[in-house]
């Protein structure tokens, strides 16, 4: 079986790829920070008897992700499960205050990257007749607020996204699912902060979030539902956590 993660190189795509190691399954991980991909794929191949190919790619760049799987092997071609992880929020300006290039990085890795990869895996989920795809939403693509616009705008997509491919897949017998996580602490608002550790930790104060393996744990059984069951989406939030809005802290 072999499984294909996207931002593998740290979050929920790192955790991800450690446990579906763990269970046996072959990987593909892709991610554009070539050390730690690689750091990871020796990690994981010393410990586990599997397979990894680490793909150092832009999920942006629809000509690198079309070559980066056509040139895989055609045994590593039988992709059983798409995790389309790789995604990020920069910035929290308001919508008068915006920055475009934060808006084009949004835009073009949520969205675009998600249809690129999904573009060139789903014909060969096809081809088999099986497979999954499961989509990391957030629970930015169920709610608005304020300042995350953008962010908010490309969560929405995917959640519009993940409808509609499951109704064309549906008949080629695909699975289609996406998962919505609550506040969970990973380099999400690191990046979101652009490097500033300290404000990225305020977000998490006084709560406990979610960590990378909850997502982690919560994928693999979504994936390892029997054959006829298909979990459609679902969110997942810290129980202190009521809404994108509402959260309880110490």
């Amino acid at each position: 079986m072999i499984v294909l993660i996207t931002g593998a190189t740290a979050g929920f795509g790192k955790a991800t790829a450690q446990l579906f190691a763990s269970k046996g399954f072959d990987l593909i991980i892709t991610g554009r920070r070539t050390q730690r991909l690689n750091d990871l794929k020796k990690e994981i191949e010393s410990m586990h008897k599997v397979n990894v190919i680490a793909l150092d790619f832009d999920i942006r760049n629809f000509s690198q992700v079309e070559r980066a799987i056509n040139e895989l092997p055609d045994s590593f071609k039988k992709i059983e499960l798409l995790v389309n992880n790789a995604g990020l929020a920069v910035g929290m300006s308001s919508i008068h205050d915006g920055l475009i290039d934060d808006w084009e990085r949004m835009v073009d890795t949520n969205v675009k990257g998600l249809l690129y990869m999904t573009r060139i895996v789903s014909p060969l989920m096809i081809q088999q007749k099986r497979g999954h795809i499961i989509n990391v939403g957030s629970i930015a693509g169920k709610e608005v607020y304020p300042n995350g616009n953008v962010y908010c705008a490309t969560k929405f997509a995917v959640d519009a996204l993940n409808r509609g491919m499951r109704m064309d897949l549906v008949q080629h017998g695909i699975k289609v699912s996406s998962i919505n996580p609550g506040m969970a602490e990973t380099e999400f608002s690191v990046v979101r902060f652009k490097g500033d550790e300290e404000r990225a930790k305020n977000v998490y104060k006084g709560l406990q979030p979610l960590t990378a393996e909850d997502i982690a744990e919560t994928i693999y059984w979504m994936y390892s539902r029997p054959a006829h069951v298909n979990i459609n989406e679902l969110v997942i939030m810290p129980t202190r956590q009521a809404s994108s809005t509402v959260s309880v802290r110490e």
